[in-house]
């Protein structure tokens, strides 16, 4: 097993397949390393791809405190997974909380980002002006009504009602056997990493909403996948792409939220594609004659 150590010293497991320019894949809340297999399996004959455990989630450590985990943390340890590996920019793909990560990361570290793959990422992230109106944009009472239930009642409980999620019964529809893998791994999840990632990293990031003019400082090509049965994130998806002048969207027919494992022929191929055009400096900003219309 290979472990780097983070800049506030917590081990992180990564697994590096592949020659090539460097590709970072970031997991999701429910996920881990394996969670990236389809892609590892196809891209890493092209391109060297370093998947990691975030902190929480074994064989990574798992601090005890909550105040280790953080949306900045999540971040800087992409960054510490880099420097670890003396890799001075990568192409960083990343789904759902591992987006958010990577779109952080695209925020504050301009300059060590090749890319951007930002997929199934808006989960919390309600327009500013809706949020008197939704009574579900509470999500800060949501994550700790997950964290309570992960201590309490253990992770077999909470990893089962959530892996049949509104967004993730695609999942199970289309391929019962890839999400009957991706349910038993999530309830073998550490209670107490999954606890803190809820209460430390999801809870209490900010809302992208009030974050436009950082957001829009991203100049690097950006790729924003969703699929059109992820409710909780098509609109997040259309506002990081008006917002991202380098951006495009793609939009999965009949998808949810596990996109990557859910359709991985249609992830990889446009994955690929995008990453082609990055390299052959082919992805470029919008058009300044295509003029974006504010809704």
């Amino acid at each position: 097993m290979s472990f780097i150590k983070t800049d506030d010293n917590v081990k992180l497991f990564y697994e590096s397949i592949g020659k090539g320019e460097p590709i970072i894949l970031v997991h999701e809340f429910a996920g881990d390393y394996r969670s990236w297999e389809p892609q590892i399996n196809y891209l890493s004959r092209y391109y060297r791809c370093i998947s990691f455990c975030a902190r929480g989630y074994p064989p990574s450590e798992v601090p005890e405190n909550e105040s280790s985990y953080s949306q900045e943390r999540a971040w800087r340890d992409i960054l510490s997974v880099m420097d670890n590996l003396k890799i001075e920019k990568a192409h960083i793909v990343g789904l759902s909380m591992g987006g958010f990560a990577t779109l952080h990361l695209g925020i504050n570290a301009k300059d060590r980002v090749l890319s951007l793959v930002i997929a199934g990422c808006g989960y919390g992230a309600i327009p500013i002006d809706k949020t008197n109106f939704n009574k579900e944009a509470d999500f800060s009472n949501i994550s700790l009504d997950s964290a309570k239930i992960i201590l309490n009642e253990g992770m077999d409980k909470f990893g089962s009602e959530y892996a049949l999620g509104p967004s993730r019964v695609q999942f199970q529809n289309k391929d019962p056997k890839g999400w009957q893998l991706f349910n038993e791994q999530l309830v073998k999840h550490d209670p107490v990493g999954s606890a803190n990632t809820l209460l430390g990293v999801q809870n209490k990031r900010p809302n992208l909403y009030s974050l436009e003019k950082e957001i829009s400082g991203i100049t690097c090509p950006t790729l924003i996948i969703n699929g059109d049965e992820d409710d909780m994130c098509l609109e997040v998806g259309l506002y990081l792409k008006r917002t991202i002048k380098t951006a495009g969207l793609l939009i999965l027919p009949k998808t949810g939220h596990t996109i990557n494992l859910e359709e991985p022929d249609l992830f990889n191929n446009h994955l690929l594609k995008f990453l082609t055009a990055v390299n052959s400096s082919s992805w470029g900003s919008r058009d300044n004659r295509a003029k974006i219309i504010k809704f």
